[in-house]
This record gives C-alpha cells, sequence and structure tokens, in this order.
C-alpha cells in the first residue's frame, strides 16, 4: 500500500509517548521494538490502564493513549476536541482460576455473575457442578480477584455479564471501575494473574496473553449462540464475523458460531487535528505513521502474541479515520491508497 503525507517539511520526531491500556500491552511492546528498528522512532509505552491512559490523553500529557473502552459523553467534553479511535487488534479476556489439577470448566453467563456478585461461595455449588459433569470440584471457598484500578479490561468484561445478567446489569452495571461486591482487587492484568497464582480456590479475569504467559488454566464460556468456547486466536476472530457498524462496535455475548464471548478491540485515540499544545507537525507527522504501520504492516505480529489481526473491513475503517486526521486544517493523508 502506498500513502504520500499532505503535511511535509518538518524533520518527523523521533520520539512518541503513550500510556494506558495494559490489555493489549504485550502487542504493542513488539510492535514498537520492531518499529523502533526499522525506522528510528522511539515509542515509550506504559501500561497503566485504560483509564489513566483517557486520563493522560485528555490532560495532553501523551501523544496517544491506548484504551479498551470508547471515552464516556463527559470525557469527550473535556478533551475539548475531536477524538479518534484507532483499532489495532482484537483481545479476548480469559476467566482464569487456581484448582488442584487444572481441571477444564464451562461457565454460563449467570454462573459466572453469580461468582463475581459473591452469591456462589463454594466450588462445588450444584450450579457449578451441573454445567461440569464428570469433574471432581473440590469443597472450597471461592476467592474472586478483581480489578482494583480504572481498567479496560474490567469494562469488557462486565459489559458481557451486563448484556446476559439482569442481576448484574441491575446492581453493579458496566464500567471501567465498578462497584465489586465480593473478592480483591489487583492493579492490572499482570497483578491479577500473579494474585490468582498465588491464591488456591481463586478465580479472576485478565486478557489471554497474561494467562497463556503466566501457564494458567481458564474456563469456556457460553457464547450468545449457547456454544461454550475457550478463548484462543480464531475464536477471537469469529467473535468479529457479525455486521459491525464501526471499529467501535462491541464484541461481547457474540452470536457468531465458534467465537469467544469476551472478546473486544483495543484502540489508540489520539485528537484528530494534531496542532494543539505547541506540537510541532513533525511529531504528529511520526504519530499519523506509526499508526499507519500498526493497522498495516504491524498486524502481521498479533497472532505470535495470541490476538486477532483486524478485520479487512475494520483496517478499511481504519484508513479513514486516519486520512481524517489533520494539522493546522491540512489533511496528511493525501493520495489514493493503491491496492
Amino acid at each position: 500500500m502506498l500513502f504520500v503525507f499532505h503535511c511535509a517539511g518538518n524533520a518527523q520526531t523521533k520520539e512518541l509517548l503513550g500510556t494506558g491500556a495494559t490489555f493489549p500491552q504485550p502487542l504493542y511492546d513488539k510492535m514498537f521494538q520492531i518499529y523502533q528498528r526499522q525506522y528510528g522512532v522511539k515509542i515509550y509505552y506504559t501500561g497503566t490502564g485504560s483509564g489513566e491512559g483517557i486520563r493522560k490523553i485528555i490532560r495532553k500529557d501523551v501523544d496517544f493513549a491506548g484504551t479498551d473502552v470508547i471515552l464516556t459523553n463527559e470525557e469527550l467534553i473535556e478533551a475539548g476536541q475531536p477524538v479518534v479511535y484507532i483499532p489495532t487488534c482484537i483481545g479476548a479476556v480469559a476467566i482464569i482460576y487456581n484448582l488442584s489439577g487444572n481441571p477444564k470448566l464451562r461457565f454460563t453467563p449467570e454462573v459466572l455473575s453469580d461468582i463475581f456478585l459473591g452469591r456462589i461461595i463454594r466450588w462445588n455449588d450444584q450450579r457449578i457442578a451441573l454445567i461440569n459433569q464428570g469433574i471432581n470440584l473440590p469443597d472450597i471457598p471461592i476467592a474472586v480477584v478483581h480489578r482494583s484500578d480504572s481498567s479496560g479490561t474490567t469494562y469488557i468484561f462486565s459489559e458481557y455479564l451486563g448484556k446476559t445478567s439482569q442481576e448484574w446489569r441491575s446492581s453493579v452495571g458496566v464500567g471501567k471501575m465498578i462497584p465489586w461486591p465480593a473478592g480483591r482487587g489487583a492493579r492490572s492484568n499482570p497483578g491479577v494473574a500473579g494474585l490468582v497464582r498465588q491464591i488456591h480456590g481463586s478465580i479472576g479475569y485478565v486478557e489471554l496473553i497474561y494467562a497463556i504467559g503466566n501457564n494458567m488454566t481458564f474456563a469456556a464460556l457460553r457464547n450468545g449462540s449457547g456454544e461454550f468456547i475457550e478463548p484462543s486466536m480464531r475464536s477471537v476472530s469469529l467473535a468479529a464475523n457479525i455486521p459491525l457498524e464501526s471499529s467501535e462496535s462491541s464484541l461481547t455475548d457474540t452470536k457468531a458460531r465458534g467465537g469467544y464471548p469476551i472478546s473486544g478491540f483495543t484502540w489508540l485515540i489520539v485528537y484528530q487535528e494534531q496542532h494543539y499544545s505547541g506540537r510541532s507537525m513533525g511529531k504528529a507527522e511520526s504519530l499519523v505513521k506509526l499508526l499507519w504501520w500498526m493497522t498495516h504492516d504491524g498486524q502481521r505480529y498479533a497472532s505470535l502474541l495470541h490476538y486477532a489481526p483486524l478485520p479487512k473491513a475494520v483496517v478499511k475503517n481504519a484508513e479513514k479515520t486516519l486520512r481524517s486526521m489533520t494539522y493546522k486544517g491540512n489533511k496528511f493523508l493525501q493520495a489514493e491508497i493503491d491496492q
């Protein structure tokens, strides 16, 4: 593919700063390492959670923010000018647990909801046993572990339960931070994974790469078609096999056959107009070039780290979004895309 920058003349800036979601951080670390080696641009990214990333981009403290959730109306007003969402991949939130023998369990959303509501409190509860026949479940307490920070992973997880459980929707709701009725909190995906590893009988939720990287057992969940599906690159890709209004569409509780139901896009958010706060054209140009690379050549690294690459239709939407970015009203991408 060929693209040409309309805003030319200034030397590109060789450093960019970002922060936010830990959900895609392993992929970003890999992408940014490759990009620096190829183009000499150093990208500093810190996984602080989607909420902190959004706060930082609103304050214009960073060049871009990673998030697994779109901004609220209040956050958009606080930003003061339009932001755009650049999708980077599709990931899965895995339900991890720590039980002797590492049994492969299944959960319906109703049972999962009641576990995290603190209503199912022992592993041998009849409701868990009914959907896991043949597995000898221990008579021990369930220790719930959840995120304590503002998190896009929490948003995706709570959105799934909010769609499938009226009780969850009315008593807890959906959000980056929610009023947890049970359990103990840990910061970031690595923090939740670490705490579940430490506590026998515990259960929590993390992005799939953190479950695989920590050699943890994870559950199969019932999707919108009634199938019990484990998270994998294939099942996450299939989750997006539904009509998508935009690359900001929700994938949770997917009805796609074979699709994993706690899947979601993750994005980088940036300001559409890049001339702000004394920002140089060179830095803005470097950012747009990085975003183009991530949505095109950089996609080859997604599957290596258990993320699903963007579908072609979503890449096309991303191209349109990138073409809308400007510096002093001038668009960066002026040439037609060469297929």
